[in-house]
């Protein structure tokens, strides 16, 4: 599968996730530069963690105008699968890819630590290789993943499975204690009604390898991997 991770000027997670579908997981990956245009065949779209622009005026609110992110609202649009990490998250909150905004933790302090979150929908191409209600156990870091958005679209959201992965402790259950960011329904990661653009707020390129602490974050790459495989198949069928 081809894959494509978007470098921006502050990105500092790209050559991780570059590393891991490459190295790691053995995918067909290249760097794209915010200023490009095209899209390199890409048949799914990262948008990396980081500080993108320097998270000058809010995080993402920048990146959101750069001239890559038009052609990623063409290729979402067209059905092409996007993921936003951390600040790619934010910046598809922006664009207005996803819905919803991601604000300051609670806290009003950077947070850096490994969290469980829980597979609310394991129906989509983000999720298909894990199970509805598993636990996963990935790092986070960072100042603006309190994610909100009005009680009425939430509601809507949470009926339409748009809810893929929510903070819990260890033993699965959400509560205010294991939501390291004040996020609204301890939400960490959404998806939008089409199902094919995804954000969320750990990191899953961080936990692709056992020696560096855990392989959950292989579950959300073996998804999107799956779902590219089948649709080969169809294809050469």
């Amino acid at each position: 599968m081809k894959w494509g991770v978007v470098r921006f000027p502050g990105s500092l997670d790209d050559a991780d996730a570059i590393h891991a579908l490459r190295e790691v997981l053995g995918q067909d990956a290249a760097m794209l530069w915010h200023k490009d245009e095209a899209l390199g065949g890409a048949e799914c779209i990262v948008l990396p963690g980081g500080f993108s622009y320097g998270d000058y005026l809010r995080c993402g609110a920048i990146a959101r105008f750069s001239p890559i992110m038009q052609s990623v609202a063409r290729f979402a649009a067209e059905g092409g699968l996007v993921i936003g990490i951390c600040n790619g998250f934010q910046i598809l909150c922006e664009a207005h890819l996803l819905p919803g905004a991601l604000m300051r933790n609670r806290s009003l302090a950077f947070v850096c630590d490994v969290v469980t979150v829980r597979v609310e929908n394991a129906a989509t191409p983000f999720t298909r290789a894990a199970r509805t209600g598993e636990i996963l156990r990935l790092p986070i870091k960072h100042g603006e993943g309190c994610y909100v958005a009005p009680q009425e679209e939430l509601r809507a959201m949470e009926e339409r499975g748009q809810v893929l992965l929510r903070y819990v402790d260890e033993a699965g259950v959400a509560s205010d204690a294991a939501n390291p960011n004040g996020s609204m329904r301890s939400i960490a990661g959404v998806a939008n009604q089409g199902f094919n653009v995804f954000g969320l707020m750990p990191h899953p390129e961080h936990a692709v390898e056992k020696a560096l602490g855990g392989e959950d974050g292989r579950r959300i790459f073996a998804s999107i991997i799956a779902g590219g495989a089948r649709a080969a198949s169809r294809v050469s069928g």
